[in-house]
């Protein structure tokens, strides 16, 4: 069902960039101003090259901010990791602490009710 959902949504997609690309073929010339380097591209190709850059730069700012939360998480599986050891040894001592149960003697014995 997600396959179908994110094709769904991928193909619209497509398309449209498929018809930017299309209609916007006019050549244009990125310069860069102290040196003397020019690229002379479609409008479109301009285009989505910058859209993909700014999108990986979006990406990389949230990775980068996310690096905190990770590295806490990660302090706190640590800490969880070893007071469950720490539980297990004392769940272990108390239970060698208690020792066997001592039988039960003079119990009185349950009958059935008479049917």
């Amino acid at each position: 069902m997600a396959r179908i959902l994110g094709l769904l949504l991928l193909l619209p997609l497509l398309l449209v960039l498929v018809l930017f690309g299309l209609s916007n073929r006019q050549e244009v010339a990125l310069e860069l101003w102290p040196f003397d380097l020019a690229w002379v591209v479609p409008l479109s190709t301009a285009m989505l090259v910058l859209a993909a850059l700014a999108f990986l730069f979006g990406a990389a700012v949230t990775w980068a901010s996310a690096l905190a939360a990770r590295r806490r998480a990660s302090r706190y599986r640590e800490a969880a990791r070893v007071l469950e050891a720490e539980l297990a040894e004392h769940r272990a001592r108390a239970a060698k602490d208690v020792g066997p149960v001592p039988p039960v003697t003079n119990f009185p014995r349950l009958q059935r009710p008479a049917a």
